[in-house]
C-alpha cells in the first residue's frame, strides 16, 4: 500500500463521493456516515504518512520528495515544438507533509459540523468530498498542470458550497469568489505554459525536444532551454523589465490572491459571512493555505534569483496585509467578519517570512500555515455555535457569556488567545520565528529594513487590541443578551461540539508546548529550499 499512499490520500474522499451517487436524499444518516467514514480513512493514511516519513531525506531539493508516483498520464508529438509530456507525478516533503494531515483533520470535523444538514444533503457531501480531494491534490502534485487541475477543481465544490448552503447574499459572494480566484488562477496558466515551453529535454533518439510540466524540472536551470525567455540567461524585456521578472511578479500575484494579500482581499470577507460554518472553516483553514504553498513550492522554488530581487517588495506587502487586515478585524461588529479580517492579517505573516529569505523566517512561514488551519476552524466553529443558538452574530449584542456558558467561554479564551500569540500556544511559535527571520542580519542573501520587523509587531499589537476587546464585550460583565427569545437557546457546548474542538484545543496547545514535533520534520526541508535559493540565484 505505501507504494500507493500517496494516491490514496487523495482519491479516497473522490471515492466516496462515487459511493454517495447510489444512495437517495432520503438516505441522509447513510449519506453523512459514508462521507465521515471515507474522511475518516484518509486522515488514518495521512497519519499514516507521517509515521514513514523520513525527516532527512534528500541532499537537496529536488531529491528530498519521498513517496513518490510518477506515471506518464498525457504523451504526443505537436510536430515542429517538439514532444508534450504529463505526468501524474506525486510526492511529498516536510513542508508539504502537515498541510496534508491539515486538511484530512479539518474534513473530518467539517463532516461532523455538517451533521445538523437537512436539505440537499446528498449534493453537499458529494461537492465537500470532491473539495477534499483537490485541496490535497494540490499539497502533493509535483507536475504543474497536474497541480493546476487540482487547484482549479477547487473553485467548482466551493462555488456551489457557498451559493447553494449559504447565507441571504451567497450568490453575490459565491459569484466574487470565482471571479477573483479565477482571475488569479489564468495568471498562474499563463506563466505555467511560458514555463512549459522554456523547460525540456532532448531525446536522443527521435532529437526532438520532451517539453514537460515537471515541476522538479522548472527548480532546476540545467532544464531551460538555452536562450528561452524565462532561462535565467535570458535578455528578453517587456517595458524595460526582464520577462523572467514578468513572470515571478505574475505568479506571485496568481497565489496571493488565493492568500489572499491587500488589496485583492476583499472576496474573504465575502465569502467567509455568507458561508455555513463548515465551509468557513475549510476558506480560513486550507483554502487559504493554497496560496501560500504555491508561493514555496513554485513561486519562490523556480525563479529564486527573481525572489531575492523582490524581497524587500513581498516583506512589504506582508506588514501592509498585517496591519491593514488587523485595523480592518478591529472596526468589525459581526464576529464572523472580525476573524475573517484577522485571518487576512495573519496570512500576511506568511509573506513576511517568504520575503526574510532566511530558515526561520520560512519556517516561521509554514508553520505559521499550520497553526492558523487549527485556530481558524476553532475560531470559525465558534461563531457557528453562537450563530446556531441566536441565528446572529453582532459582538455588541452579548455580554457576560463566561456566566452562562462556561465551556463554550473556556474554549473561547484558548483560542483567542492563541491567535493573538500568546505564548504557550500556536499562534505564538509561527510569528515568533518569522519576527527573528524579519531581524536577522542574513549576510547571505538579503537585509529586510528594520520597520518591516516593527510593523509585524504592530500588527500583533492590533492583534491583541482586536481580540481582547471582543473578550471585553462578549464574555465578561453581567450576562445579557439582546433579545428574550435567545435565553432559552444559550446552551453550553454538546457532545457533538466537544467532538469537533477537543482535537483542535489540543493541537492549538500542543503546537504551542511542543513546536519540535512539526519543526523537526519540516526544518530539513526549509534547509534545503534555503540552500536552493542560494545555489541558483
Amino acid at each position: 500500500m505505501s507504494s500507493y499512499l500517496l494516491s490514496l490520500i487523495i482519491w479516497m474522499p473522490f471515492l466516496g463521493a462515487f459511493t454517495l451517487l447510489f444512495f437517495r436524499e432520503w438516505q441522509s444518516s447513510g449519506i453523512k456516515i459514508v462521507a465521515l467514514i471515507f474522511s475518516l480513512i484518509q486522515l488514518f493514511l495521512s497519519i499514516r504518512l507521517v509515521w514513514r516519513f523520513d525527516p532527512n531525506y534528500g541532499d537537496n531539493l529536488l531529491t528530498s520528495f519521498q513517496f513518490v508516483e510518477k506515471f506518464s498520464w498525457i504523451s504526443m508529438s505537436l510536430g515542429s515544438l517538439g514532444r508534450l509530456s504529463i505526468d501524474y507525478h506525486l510526492g511529498v516533503d516536510g513542508m508539504s507533509l502537515w498541510l496534508v494531515v491539515l486538511s484530512a483533520l479539518i474534513m473530518v470535523l467539517g463532516v461532523i459540523a455538517s451533521w445538523n444538514l437537512k436539505q440537499q444533503v446528498r449534493s453537499y457531501f458529494m461537492l465537500y468530498l470532491l473539495l477534499s480531494t483537490s485541496i490535497v491534490g494540490c499539497f502533493l502534485a509535483l507536475d504543474f498542470f497536474l497541480f493546476y487541475v487540482f487547484f482549479e477543481l477547487v473553485l467548482l465544490p466551493i462555488f456551489f458550497l457557498i451559493g447553494l448552503w449559504g447565507g441571504q447574499r451567497r450568490s453575490y459572494a459565491s459569484i466574487k469568489f470565482f471571479i477573483y480566484t479565477l482571475v488569479g488562477s489564468l495568471l498562474i496558466l499563463i506563466v505555467m505554459i511560458a514555463l512549459y515551453l522554456s523547460v525540456g529535454v532532448l531525446d536522443p533518439t527521435s532529437e526532438m525536444i520532451i517539453h514537460s510540466f515537471n515541476l522538479l524540472h522548472m527548480m532546476d536551470s540545467h532544464y531551460f532551454i538555452e536562450g528561452s525567455s524565462l532561462s535565467k540567461d535570458s535578455v528578453l524585456t517587456f517595458m524595460g523589465m526582464p520577462l523572467r521578472s514578468i513572470a515571478f511578479l505574475t505568479l506571485f500575484l496568481g497565489f496571493a490572491i488565493k492568500l489572499p494579500i491587500v488589496p485583492f482581499h476583499t472576496w474573504l470577507p465575502d465569502a467567509h459571512v455568507e458561508a455555513s460554518t463548515p465551509i468557513s472553516v475549510i476558506l480560513a483553514a486550507l483554502l487559504l493555505k493554497l496560496g501560500g504553498y504555491g508561493l514555496f513550492r513554485i513561486a519562490f522554488s523556480i525563479f529564486p534569483d527573481t525572489a531575492l530581487h523582490f524581497s524587500h517588495f513581498i516583506a512589504t506587502v506582508g506588514v501592509l496585509t498585517v496591519i491593514y487586515g488587523g485595523l480592518n478585524a478591529m472596526a468589525q461588529n459581526d464576529l464572523k467578519r472580525m476573524i475573517a479580517y484577522g485571518s487576512i492579517s495573519h496570512m500576511g505573516f506568511v509573506l513576511i517570512g517568504l520575503g526574510s529569505f532566511t530558515i526561520e523566517g520560512a519556517a516561521g512561514g509554514i508553520f505559521q500555515m499550520i497553526a492558523h488551519g487549527f485556530i481558524s476552524a476553532a475560531l470559525f466553529l465558534l461563531v457557528g455555535v453562537l450563530y446556531d443558538r441566536t441565528q446572529n452574530r453582532s459582538i455588541t449584542n452579548f455580554s457576560g457569556l463566561a456566566s452562562k456558558l462556561p465551556s463554550y467561554s473556556f474554549v473561547a479564551m484558548i483560542v483567542f488567545f492563541a491567535s493573538l500569540g500568546l505564548p504557550g500556544l500556536a499562534g505564538f511559535v509561527g510569528e515568533l520565528l518569522v519576527l527573528m527571520g524579519a531581524f536577522k542580519v542574513n549576510l547571505v542573501f538579503v537585509k529586510l529594513p528594520i520597520w518591516i520587523g516593527i510593523g509585524a509587531i504592530i500588527g500583533l499589537l492590533i492583534t491583541a487590541a482586536y481580540y481582547l476587546w471582543a473578550i471585553e464585550r462578549m464574555f465578561l460583565g453581567k450576562y445579557w443578551v439582546r433579545e428574550s427569545s435567545w435565553q432559552p437557546k444559550m446552551k453550553d457546548l454538546d457532545t457533538r461540539e466537544w467532538l469537533i474542538f477537543a482535537p483542535l484545543i489540543l493541537g492549538i496547545i500542543i503546537l504551542g508546548i511542543y513546536p519540535k514535533v512539526i519543526l523537526d520534520t519540516m526544518n530539513h526541508s526549509i534547509e534545503l529550499l534555503i540552500a536552493h535559493v542560494g545555489n541558483l540565484r
